[in-house]
């Protein structure tokens, strides 16, 4: 089967439809290619899996695989025609049995090679290579059936990972013009769509200016370091404030952890953070209803909208907490908890994705994330999935890599800066200290040195 005879069999079967769709992203598409559907036809099956054969035959790989579920049955015919072992991984992490979450016989060190039927961004093929790279797995290539990106291989290969394809969007449409399959008009419908992708991609992303706050406040203050100040009484807290707030650019507390807590905690704290130049984060982890969460945010005992800038927020709810939060309070974000650093968290990367999806929608109310990243490749994947101009706060930092007892993992702080991280949290490795005062001076001068040397680079 020719790539011609391909398309119009796709074409015959309704796989590549014209008129009017709603993406996953909101945007309205003049065009939609649905492949699910190929599987059911074997003549159709078989001529995509030789075509394949022929452009991936002269590659170099161990094993082969498919990103379910369009593109796996795809891939079980091409490594049977090449005589290549075929892997896969779950889509759902098991949680029983052997806990194998890759299927089929491979080395640590295969190289292997992954088949998709589209790529619109990208952003999915990432995901499944940092899966495969977790079980010890090399990915350096993805071969797809459709190309319909507007700039797919260009992200594709920031990443390290190379593209390839039988067919692009543009072949496509040409083709179906020629053959008096579709009109002048919708070609040129379809040709506008694209290029305002490409423009859009290319526009400054706005920042939300809880995020512009921050990042003024560190650069006046020279200083990046978050300091998380989990302490149980009055005289505790501020008396570590006396030593390390000249150091910090943002305290993130826990209110409801102090045992004397009384109506002068809060007036007290906000003559500190003036007095010492730091801003306010209340690490209220949100995780309810919008309207209960709203409430807490709002009322009760601690009337947390009155004093803290920012507040940490889960994602399980939905992305409509946001607005239970925020809406129709100014000068208020929150962070957003993408990832943890705890050992057996269950944050996975279908729920980092769910995070940034709610944050592009909502950038108003999202100042930035919580994520933590075990190496600073891991971290520039981590932040280069951001969806605007966010911030990367990272706990687990410090001066020495390991992990605790209570499965705390650590990394180092010229890592976590030189990965990504704009700020870095900080607790016991100061609060623990013989003189703290000093620890904290040391950590904000490591942080903020790697920090300039990152953003000039």
């Amino acid at each position: 089967m020719s790539k011609e005879q391909f398309v119009l069999e796709l074409e015959k079967i309704g796989a590549i439809k014209f008129g009017s769709f709603t993406l996953k992203s909101g945007l309205v598409s003049p065009f939609y290619f649905d492949l699910r559907d190929m599987i059911s036809y074997p003549a159709i099956l078989d001529g995509v899996a030789d075509l394949l054969v022929e452009r991936i035959k002269d590659m170099k790989f161990d094993v082969l695989t498919g990103i379910p579920y369009t593109a796996l049955p795809i891939a079980s015919l091409v490594a049977a025609k090449l005589n290549k072992p075929l892997i896969y991984m779950r889509k759902e992490e098991k949680a029983y049995g052997t806990g194998n979450n890759v299927i089929g016989k491979f080395e640590k060190g295969a190289k292997c090679l992954v088949i998709d039927d589209l790529i619109t961004t990208g952003a999915s093929k990432i995901e499944t290579a940092e899966g495969y790279e977790k079980e010890g797995i090399v990915i350096k290539d993805f071969v797809v059936v459709i190309d319909r990106s507007a700039n797919g291989t260009e992200e594709l290969g920031k990443q390290g990972y190379q593209l390839h394809s039988l067919i692009s969007l543009e072949e496509i449409v040409q083709l179906l013009k020629d053959k008096d399959l579709i009109t002048a008009e919708k070609v040129k419908e379809v040709e506008e769509f694209t290029t305002s992708l490409t423009k859009s991609a290319k526009k400054e992303k706005y920042i939300n200016p809880l995020t512009k706050k921050l990042l003024d406040k560190m650069n006046e203050k020279k200083s990046n370091l978050v300091l998380s100040l989990d302490v149980t009484t009055q005289t505790e807290f501020f008396g570590m404030l006396d030593r390390v707030g000249d150091q910090i650019v943002m305290l993130k507390t826990h209110v409801d952890i102090i045992d004397d807590y009384d109506e002068n905690f809060v007036p007290k704290l906000q003559e500190y953070a003036n007095r010492q130049n730091f801003l306010i984060f209340e690490d209220r982890k949100f995780a309810d209803i919008g309207n209960t969460v709203r409430h807490q945010f709002r009322n009760g005992v601690y009337k947390i909208a009155d004093w803290a800038e920012y507040v940490t927020v889960h994602m399980v709810a939905g992305e409509l907490i946001l607005k239970g939060l925020f809406e129709g309070i100014e000068n208020r974000a929150g962070f957003v908890l993408a990832r943890m650093s705890s050992k057996g968290n269950l944050l996975n990367e279908t729920y980092t994705r769910k995070c940034f999806e709610a944050a592009k929608k909502n950038p108003q109310w999202v100042a930035g994330f919580i994520g933590y990243g075990n190496s600073v490749e891991d971290i520039k994947r981590f932040k280069a999935k951001f969806p605007g101009n966010e911030l990367l706060m990272m706990p687990g930092v410090k001066k020495e890599k390991g992990s605790d007892s209570m499965g705390q993992q650590y990394i180092t702080i010229e890592e976590a800066v030189g990965g990504g991280a704009d700020c870095i949290i900080v607790g016991r490795g100061i609060l623990k200290a013989d003189d703290p005062g000093m620890e904290a001076k040391l950590y904000s001068e490591r942080a903020w040195k790697a920090f300039q040397k990152r953003i000039n680079s």
